[in-house]
């Protein structure tokens, strides 16, 4: 059976010349056509060629009988462009590391094994770089390497045999330079069996000016000191694909894990860095015009690479979300093209239309670029003019010329438009600037006017960088523009104001109108929001998910965390500062995405405390898996431990900036049980009450565990239950009945749920409990006076506290006759279950349901509009809510005086 690439492929012709048709080695060659060609394939190539052969031999012949493989695969369609690139990766990879061992073999004949200072042996890394580092490897690729060893020492000076080399001890960095250089010259010298890979190593610090092998110490102290936004791209993509074999494999992935430390900081920032698209834009211009020159001197020809909507700018595309978002978001590292144009149609980054047709077109582009290379086996980009050639091209792919020619343009058309619509120069930038400012200034109301110089005249504005200063400019006209009140604009200023020495907010809200339109919106509506957003700004990428409206996945959004936070180490140790950095900065972000869902009107009031509530349940459980494991008093891998929720939390009735109200329990008879437990339940408070740079998460109140301030910080299961029958005051029991179970171990959560039902269903005389509750509500209200003339939603008479007392009276009375009082459900639900035993009147239930309901929704809109501690009204908007509480009230409490 003949060969499909005998007609397409000049290369594969002169190959099956120089094998013999008829020879062992075109039986082996058939034998690798057969199935997907793998690292044991290759590798088991690579030993039948090494019988009796050097390494250059050796990997030049297995090189060409895989290259010769894999055309015939792609080419009668066996192999898919995933599989194409793999198997040339894999190629790569076992090349690279049989060409190091080589090397590293004759140097080290000479002048002993590397060390480090300490005395260990090391190894030389190969950092793949561009599509060796993604597995995307082309079939006629160059091989883009970066040596990387891990610090300077001295080689041992000494043979295997313990006698002394000829040439004596050298330095680390000149040996592995002389072993990086015969690597390379092994892999890309082209002989009469040809070459195994071009070798490309320009892409190493401060490139070919700079030494050929670097150390990791070199390479961080260089990415600090001048690192570009171009090399960011290119070390996103970087893996080693091969290291030599002198140390052992322990000591290669300490290398490759301390690699990752120094190369991820500068690759992802922390913060969302919107300022890297000035900088995508001014590189990529420079290709753009580079590919126009070439285009020029070869008319009518198109590059598929670098021309316009090639391979460069989908790839460009997908990175430019990872170095922008990649640093908060770890499902956007993926090496690879198709992955990552994957996650942004899932996740709305880009529209899924858009990242399926991306993904498509680099397919298509992909194949073409490889029917090209297949022609003769040289690293071409460019499919020519000439008719013929467009004819094979497009049959190796199973196309006709006219459906190639078709399809491209579509293509490229699609690429070209979604990367111009990416990269594009956002109008604002030009319209305003400080001319515009002065005279938009003009037709400002004095008072916002005097603010907007005064901020521009402030050290803050004049410390800025110049296109910092132009953004605020246009974003300030911009804002004039489109008609935003004075409230608004002053807080735009505040928020110019924090966010001035960081260009990469600014960066976004130039960039993204739609994004502005948002922030405008927010500041207008809300001044709570406002004030939110000034205080954490790294929200503001939020505004650009498309899916900001959906309703969250709590469960993904926590294993979304946890796994960002198994990332934060400092040598292979958590970070503890930085994972509570991480998890403010996501809880603030999750709970923005709330706020605009929130005033955009699509939550209830008791539908956003729920989600509240759930996010607060979450971040605790994320604590305690995080504080546990480093204790030094652990005893155990799994704490018996249970958060309790009272108050707001345990009755999910959440606001944005509620105190979470916590209990501790335990149940663990282990003596070392109280001290961890105490150690744990103060960490756990520290973790999540702590204002670190990134903000705090809660206010935590401990006082309603047993014996409040004097009382233990953490209580066992065993304990709780003998205060609570014994020594518990009515007002904690009828805290009790809105507590829950958070989050910990659930067998110390479902003892806890059994002792609170015990204790509601206790027998208790009506007059007793009537007096304690009334004491209580005359305690409550004394401490919370109202001298105005406004009536105060929570606290007056007729508010939601009288609610709140008569359900927990009604529980803490009637629970043990009536069980479905028990249940924590809620004021609402409770006062509707109240009326269906018969216990309250159901129209009474309904309108102080409403009222409840009523008060709450009030409540919330004044909070969100004002940051004083009380909510008041004017008594008139709420006298018939006021009328049915105040009648409810005295028809319960009456009953019990008789």
């Amino acid at each position: 059976m003949g060969f499909v690439a005998e007609r397409y492929s000049g290369y594969f012709r002169r190959s099956l010349f120089a094998i013999g048709p008829e020879s062992d080695a075109c039986a082996w060659l058939r034998q690798l056509i057969e199935a997907p060609i793998d690292a044991r394939a290759i590798t088991a190539t690579l030993e039948r060629e090494s019988d009796g052969e050097p390494a250059p031999v050796a990997l030049r012949r297995m090189r060409r009988l895989v290259m010769m493989a894999l055309m015939e695969r792609d080419l009668r369609a066996l192999a898919p462009l995933v599989e194409v690139c793999a198997t040339m990766t894999r190629l790569a990879e076992i090349a690279t590391a049989t060409a190091l061992d080589a090397a590293m073999a004759e140097v080290a004949e000479s002048h002993g094994v590397p060390l480090d200072r300490a005395g260990a042996p090391q190894d030389l890394l190969a950092v793949g770089m561009g599509k060796g580092g993604a597995d995307e490897l082309n079939v006629s690729s160059d091989l883009d390497l970066v040596f990387v060893f891990r610090e300077e020492g001295v080689t041992s000076g000494v043979q295997p045999n313990g006698q002394p080399t000829r040439r004596g001890s050298l330095d680390t960095s000149d040996f592995f330079t002389r072993v990086a250089r015969r690597a390379s010259a092994i892999l890309s010298e082209n002989t009469a069996d040809g070459f195994v890979f071009r070798v490309d190593t320009r892409l190493r610090p401060n490139g070919d000016s700079g030494p050929l092998v670097v150390s990791l110490s070199m390479l961080e102290e260089y990415f600090y000191a001048q690192g570009r936004e171009w090399e960011r791209f290119a070390w996103l993509k970087a893996r080693v694909i091969a290291a030599s074999s002198v140390a052992g494999a322990e000591a290669r992935e300490r290398d490759d894990a301390a690699l990752t430390r120094v190369v991820q900081p500068f690759v992802f920032r922390r913060y969302i860095d919107y300022d890297v698209f000035a900088g995508l834009r001014d590189l990529h211009g420079m290709i753009r015009a580079e590919a126009a020159r070439r285009d020029f001197r070869h008319a009518g020809t198109r590059d598929v690479k670098l021309g316009r909507g090639g391979i460069r700018e989908i790839e460009f595309a997908a990175q430019l979300f990872e170095i922008v978002r990649g640093g908060r978001d770890l499902d956007l590292r993926d090496r690879a093209t198709l992955p990552t144009l994957a996650v942004l149609g899932e996740r709305n980054l880009l529209p899924s239309a858009e990242a399926q047709g991306l993904a498509k077109a680099y397919g298509l582009l992909r194949r073409v670029e490889h029917a090209i290379q297949y022609r003769e086996d040289e690293q071409s980009h460019r499919l020519p003019a000439d008719a013929q050639v467009r004819e094979e091209v497009a049959a190796m792919i199973g196309l006709t010329r006219e459906q190639l020619e078709s399809e491209l343009e579509q293509a490229c058309g699609l690429v070209e438009r979604v990367f111009n619509d990416l990269l594009a120069e956002p109008e604002s930038e030009h319209a305003g600037g400080a001319n515009g400012c002065d005279e938009l200034s003009e037709a400002l109301d004095p008072d916002t006017a005097r603010r907007f110089e005064s901020f521009r005249e402030g050290p803050r504005y004049r410390a800025a960088r110049p296109d910092a200063r132009r953004s605020i400019d246009a974003l300030f006209a911009e804002a004039r523009r489109r008609g935003t009140g004075p409230t608004g604009l002053s807080r735009l200023i505040d928020l110019l104001e924090t966010v001035c020495r960081r260009p990469a907010y600014l960066a976004l809200m130039v960039q993204f109108p739609h994004a502005f339109e948002r922030v405008l919106q927010i500041l207008g509506q809300s001044r709570w929001a406002a004030e939110y957003l000034i205080r954490h700004p790294i929200v503001l990428d939020e505004l650009l998910d498309g899916n900001l409206q959906e309703p969250v996945d709590y469960g993904a959004w926590q294993s979304m965390v946890n796994a960002r936070l198994d990332s934060a180490l400092i040598d292979g140790a958590p970070d503890v500062e930085l994972q509570m950095d991480m998890v403010r900065e996501s809880h603030h972000s999750q709970l923005f995405r709330l706020l605009a869902q929130d005033l955009a009107g699509s939550l209830s009031v008791e539908r956003l405390a729920d989600h509240l509530s759930d996010l607060a349940d979450r971040v605790i459980e994320i604590a305690i898996a995080r504080v546990w494991p480093q204790l030094r008093l652990r005893f155990c891998d799994h704490p018996r431990f249970a958060v309790i929720g009272y108050g707001r939390l345990g009755g999910k009735e959440l606001g944005y900036a509620s105190d979470l109200d916590l209990v501790f329990l335990y149940d663990d008879d282990d003596e070392r049980a109280p001290q961890a437990y105490a150690l744990l339940a103060q960490r756990v408070s520290a973790w999540l009450s702590t204002r670190t740079a990134a903000g705090q998460l809660f206010e935590i109140d401990l006082r309603l565990r047993p014996n409040g301030n004097a009382g233990l910080m953490v209580s066992s299961v065993r304990a709780f239950e003998e205060y609570q029958k014994e020594s518990a005051w009515v007002w904690e029991h009828q805290a009790l009945s809105r507590a829950r179970f958070c989050c910990g171990d659930t067998q110390v959560g479902a003892a806890f749920e059994r002792i609170r039902r015990e204790i509601l269903q206790i027998e208790r005389g009506p007059a007793t409990l009537r007096e304690e509750v009334l004491k209580m509500r005359e305690r409550m209200h004394d401490g919370h006076p109202n001298r105005s003339e406004l009536f105060d939603l929570k606290h007056d008479r007729g508010g939601m506290v009288d609610i709140e007392f008569a359900v927990q009276y009604l529980v803490l009375l009637h629970a043990r006759s009536h069980p479905r009082l028990l249940d924590n459900v809620g004021n609402i639900a409770l006062l509707g279950r109240a009326a269906e035993e018969g216990l309250i009147k159901a129209a009474a239930a309904a309108e102080v349901a409403d009222a409840y309901r009523r008060y709450r929704r009030l409540q919330h809109a004044l909070r969100l509009d004002n940051s004083g501690e009380y909510a008041r009204i004017e008594p008139a908007e709420v006298a018939a809510e006021v009328d049915a509480v105040t009648r409810l009230w005295d028809s319960i409490f009456a009953q019990a005086a008789r």
